[in-house]
């Protein structure tokens, strides 16, 4: 008769927060930081999840529907629940990072989102979910970023998502984490004291024989050089003239003749920048700040969200990321006016905890959130979401 422990923790986990927890608990203190990241004050990253709470809801009594759809087409791809997956940057925090994400995405029914900064290639990621959108930054001159283009199309790419705006804030309050340039024996040594403190993810990593990779992949030059360092990548970022409203047109244009599949413009706070973007052809757009990692002070995307998909949402997709964290607030973002959600520090912190399976918990929490929350509103699917379903404060919008 086998043995089985009594206090062995449970491998699944009832809310992000806990996902969060774990993380925070199984990660070396410099990646625990790099993942709750933020930028200056962190004024922000705090109001992204705060200002899901302003919003309220008033349940029925009596009168639920025994059935309640979440399916939703969302750019030409039907999708189980509508809570796609954001690009991040390198997840070295699991050794099967992007690849257990997407693993988790295809699983589920949803679809990835794949960052040009990852730390796993376009064509493993793909692979393992077929329905990836690649995305990339303004970075390198325009013959780069033909190629970058053609290599995620050869792979299979569905769609490509452009984050062009970044202000570049270094400083943060409680301090940065620190990251190093590259894993080498030098930095094991340096780093050892507060890497020996978390056995069990040192243990993953070196049953597979691996050491967390810092290199950007998807950035290789074509002719078969070596990827560049997350810092080197970053650098060129940096360094890269900022783009103009030509240029986004440009990069929409040429997406379309290199692939025909959607183009997503990522970062979006404002409504004459929306009309922009539809000015400009793009497919969708994504309500963001980038999970307050940009320029401190913007508002909570749910508070932007709403005057956009009214200025725009009748002519493309209006998607929107930042604080979601539960299925409600899935709910009040869809209310709004969103086509969808992007969720991205939620799915780290799942990965950091159980890999992919931990990925698939946090969309699995989502989902019954989100289901809880219909069935308590009295609704029968996503479609029936609409302002009038919340309790939104007076001056609670940023127009």
């Amino acid at each position: 008769m086998k043995f089985e422990n009594p206090w062995k923790q449970n491998p699944w986990f009832e809310s992000v927060a806990v996902a969060q927890q774990r993380a925070r608990k199984r990660l070396p203190k410099p990646v625990y930081g790099a993942l709750v990241a933020g930028s200056e004050r962190g004024q922000t990253i705090a109001d992204n999840q705060a200002a899901f709470a302003e919003i309220g809801v008033l349940p029925h009594v009596a009168g639920h529907q025994a059935d309640r759809s979440m399916t939703r087409t969302v750019l030409g791809h039907e999708v189980s629940l509508p809570v796609l997956i954001s690009p991040t940057g390198v997840q070295a925090v699991h050794p099967d990072g992007e690849v257990a994400v997407a693993r988790a995405a295809n699983a589920r029914g949803t679809l990835m989102g794949l960052s040009n900064f990852a730390s796993k290639s376009v064509e493993e990621v793909v692979e393992a979910c077929p329905r990836t959108f690649f995305q990339m930054y303004w970075t390198g001159d325009r013959d780069v970023m033909v190629q970058r283009m053609e290599r995620a199309h050869k792979a299979g790419a569905i769609g490509l998502i452009a984050t062009l705006d970044w202000s570049f804030s270094m400083g943060r309050d409680w301090g940065s984490p620190e990251i190093p340039e590259k894993v080498d024996l030098k930095t094991m040594v340096r780093m050892a004291p507060k890497v020996a403190t978390k056995p069990r993810w040192l243990y993953q990593f070196g049953r597979t024989g691996q050491i967390p990779d810092l290199t950007a992949p998807n950035l290789a030059p074509p002719d078969g050089g070596p990827a560049p360092t997350f810092f080197g990548a970053y650098y060129e970022w940096m360094t890269t003239p900022p783009p103009s409203w030509e240029d986004v047109a440009w990069m929409r244009a040429t997406w379309g003749e290199i692939s025909g599949t959607p183009f997503v413009l990522k970062g979006v706070s404002r409504v004459d920048d929306a009309r922009r973007a539809v000015d400009a052809g793009v497919a969708a757009i994504s309500v963001s700040n980038h999970g307050g990692n940009n320029l401190d002070g913007t508002p909570a995307a749910i508070r932007l969200l709403n005057p956009i998909a009214r200025a725009v949402g009748d002519e493309i997709e209006v998607l929107m990321d930042g604080g979601v964290r539960r299925g409600s607030d899935v709910a009040k973002a869809l209310a709004l006016g969103a086509r969808a959600v992007l969720i991205g520090r939620a799915y780290l912190w799942g990965l950091a905890a159980n890999g992919q399976a931990g990925v698939e918990n946090v969309l699995d929490v989502l989902r019954g959130g989100l289901d809880s929350a219909l069935l308590g509103l009295g609704l029968s699917s996503i479609d029936e979401l609409t302002p009038e379903t919340l309790l939104v404060p007076e001056g609670f919008h940023r127009s």
